[in-house]
Formats: structure tokens, C-alpha cells, sequence
């Protein structure tokens, strides 16, 4: 016997990779963001991506970015994170960690932290410099909810369907 192979993922790396498969649900055309929410001992509790609520066809709501604001998309989405929570069956969130592929806006940090989620992975954080963002971290610092950006490893992870 050889002893136990080396080159097994992180939990980092397959939560990471769960969100971003999520993610990959999304219809939207220019952002697909997903997220993964875990129990403290490593079990997947949740997932989400962004889209429109339940009841709300894809093909009969805007997915336009610019236009009359009730013609834009930014009024019905349902971002990733807001979907996971609500996805969610089991009780509470409280003591979780959350993977998503983008940094949480401000009325999805309200949500992470009435949930109780206490940890945030997130991959990207493109829009730091928006109000949306900057409220989050301040709420977010403000409630004790660590967050920390996703390690990269260089892995390539593919596989075939």
C-alpha cells in the first residue's frame, strides 16, 4: 500500500467549484453568480444561482441591463445568495459559511445576516467600489461576518457529463 493520494481537493476548492456549477443554472446573459452554503461540518445545507422567483417565467421578464427601470432585469432577479437561503429546508443557518462566486450586495448581506451565516467565500469582487458593496462590508464587518476572498490554486477541475 502506497498511503492516501495527495492531490485531492480542498474543501475550499469543492465548495467553490459547487457554487460556480450552480452558478451555471443561471439564464442570465451577462452574469452567471451561484452560491453554496455549508454546515460547520463540511455538508452542503444549500445552493442558488441568480434568477427570477419561482412563477416568474424567463422568457416573459426583461433580462436587459439598461432601459425604463421596470424594463431592466434589476427589479425582479433574485440574486444567488438570497435563493440559497431561501432554497433552504432544514431550520436554521445560524454558524454556516457561505461560497458564492461574486461579493454579496447590501440587501443580500441583510439576509447573511439575519440567517446567521457567520463565514463568506467569495471569488470575485468586480464591484468593491459600488455603494452596494461598500454597505455590505460595513454591515457585514458590523455583525461579526467574516468574509475572505477565494484562493486560487491553479488546478484545472474538469470533468465530462
Amino acid at each position: 500500500m502506497t498511503g492516501k493520494r495527495k492531490d485531492y481537493i480542498s474543501w475550499d476548492e469543492y465548495f467553490m467549484g459547487v457554487a460556480k456549477l450552480s452558478g451555471m443554472r443561471s439564464k442570465d446573459p451577462n452574469s452567471q453568480v451561484g452560491a453554496c452554503i455549508v454546515s460547520s461540518d463540511n455538508k452542503i445545507l444549500s445552493m442558488g444561482y441568480n434568477g427570477f422567483p419561482s412563477g416568474c417565467s424567463d422568457d416573459e421578464f426583461p433580462w436587459e441591463r439598461e432601459g425604463e427601470p421596470y424594463n431592466t432585469k434589476y427589479l425582479y432577479v433574485t440574486h444567488s445568495e438570497l435563493n440559497a437561503i431561501l432554497n433552504y429546508r432544514g431550520g436554521s443557518l445560524e454558524g454556516a459559511k457561505l461560497y458564492v462566486s461574486l461579493f454579496p450586495c447590501n440587501e443580500c448581506a441583510k439576509a447573511i445576516i439575519q440567517a446567521g451565516i457567520k463565514t463568506i467565500v467569495y471569488d470575485s469582487d468586480k464591484y468593491s467600489d459600488t455603494p452596494a458593496v461598500k454597505a455590505s462590508k460595513r454591515m457585514l464587518d458590523a455583525a461579526g461576518v467574516r468574509y475572505y476572498q477565494y484562493t486560487h490554486t491553479g488546478r484545472k477541475i474538469s470533468f465530462d457529463v
